[in-house]
């Protein structure tokens, strides 16, 4: 939006992690427009953010060189359940927002919901640039987003390994560690049983 009115990229200091964090469609349209009006540039990115660690650390600072404001929509605990089967999320959403409202290239986190309808977030607040990863959109749908958005860009992964495939590492050797520990007992057990039964 073209204006003479000086950009005041301050506008949202203010916000406390109580204010920085929301879930309320009206209340982040009405903020987005607001610092619109300033001449801000709003970047939106969206992901569980689950286990937050240093590939998300990256991914958000290098977001947030795309424009003014950055606005993290963040998948609740039951939009993963759906997604991503029951053990997920490991991190309770609160805590997940919580998280991301401490990171200082975030400025607003919104929690969306699994009954939102689809891509509410981004039709909302119609953000100049949308961060995606390459498995979040396909081609098809990276046009049809063109509608809403000023530009979609693409981030490669900032680290070498996920959350999925964290949990995957420690699954695997939780596993091992209690095949070592309770083959013997069991064996023993099996053993002695069998010992009872012959005398």
């Amino acid at each position: 939006m073209e204006n003479n009115i000086p950009i005041d990229k301050g506008a949202y200091a203010h916000l406390s992690f109580g204010g920085k964090a929301l879930n309320d469609y009206k209340k982040i349209k009405g903020l987005i427009e607001h610092c619109k009006y300033l001449g801000m540039h709003i970047v939106l990115t969206q992901g569980s953010f689950d286990m937050i660690h240093v590939g998300h650390g990256r991914y958000l600072k290098e977001a947030k060189k795309h424009g003014d404001l950055l606005v993290v929509g963040v998948d609740s605990d039951k939009k993963i359940k759906k997604r991503k089967g029951p053990e997920r999320p490991v991190v309770p959403q609160e805590e997940r927002i919580e998280m991301l409202t401490h990171l200082r290239y975030v400025d607003l986190v919104f929690l969306k919901e699994l009954n939102d309808p689809k891509w509410s977030l981004i039709k909302a607040i119609c953000p100049d640039v949308l961060i995606a990863t390459k498995e979040t959109y396909n081609n098809k749908q990276l046009k049809e987003l063109k509608k809403y958005c000023g530009k979609v860009f693409v981030l490669e992964p900032m680290a070498t390994t996920t959350t999925s495939a964290k949990i995957r590492r420690l699954q695997i050797s939780t596993a091992k560690k209690l095949g070592q520990a309770l083959t013997p007992k069991i064996l023993k057990t099996i053993q002695d049983t069998l010992d009872e039964m012959g005398g």
